[in-house]
């Protein structure tokens, strides 16, 4: 690739909560503080499924392609999720109220891209999932069970106190816990909703959940459904 390189951090496409409320979030309920947030290791995905991924299409969730639009040389333009993902995701918004909706920066990617997004963020230890080709030990993103997505309200990307990988603390998903307003309401919705319908948070990450995976498997108590995985050809 030629030109300028693409970096973690770069614009994705979100407009910042407080520039969108005063104090009054119309419609979408908080959901009251967030609970003790859980990072276990992750078990090996020794049984992996083989259920198939489908294409992220939704009348109210936008697909944003971050990678890809940002010029990283191995990202694809089409989002994916592992089927049970997607259609617990779809639940989830169908939850919301009308005007709300999601908008996705990420979901399943390619090994390449992962080992492409680490190279680049090795001056940020953890920021990025070691691109292991084991399939014992997949990146979550591999798998199809983990997307990277905030609220949107008519269709417009919202950003809760941060962008999409912040490389800042504001980006812990817990951080504006002792902050009141829009940006902690918006990120205590998004987190409840999402818990509601079986996904966890990466407690580093606001925007990141996962469901089927090794990490939610750590979390939850159980095993790991999905090992990795490829879109049809």
């Amino acid at each position: 690739m030629t030109g300028p390189q693409p970096r973690i951090g770069e614009p994705t496409y979100t407009v910042p909560a407080r520039e969108l409320f005063a104090n009054r979030i119309p419609e979408i309920t908080e959901g009251g503080p967030l609970p003790p947030l859980l990072d276990l290791e992750p078990e090996a995905a020794i049984d992996p499924s083989d259920e198939a991924l489908v294409r992220v299409e939704h009348p109210r969730i936008r697909v944003l392609s971050n990678y890809w639009h940002a010029g990283w040389s191995t990202a694809i333009p089409a989002t994916w999720l592992r089927r049970s993902t997607f259609e617990r995701l779809v639940a989830v918004v169908e939850s919301l109220p009308p005007t709300w909706g999601f908008a996705v920066f990420d979901a399943w990617r390619p090994i390449e891209l992962q080992r492409e997004l680490f190279d680049a963020a090795r001056d940020y230890p953890g920021l990025m999932a070691l691109p292991s080709s084991d399939p014992a030990t997949p990146p979550p993103h591999l798998t199809g069970g983990a997307v990277d997505l905030t609220l949107t309200l008519n269709g417009i990307p919202i950003a809760p106190g941060s962008g999409f990988d912040d490389i800042t603390e504001r980006a812990h998903t817990a951080y504006l816990e002792n902050e009141p307003g829009p940006d902690r309401h918006l990120r205590r919705a998004l987190f409840h909703s999402m818990a509601a319908h079986g996904f966890v948070v990466y407690p580093e990450e606001w925007w990141h959940f996962e469901y089927g995976t090794r990490r939610w498997a750590a979390v939850t108590g159980t095993t790991p459904l999905f090992g990795p995985a490829a879109p049809p050809a």
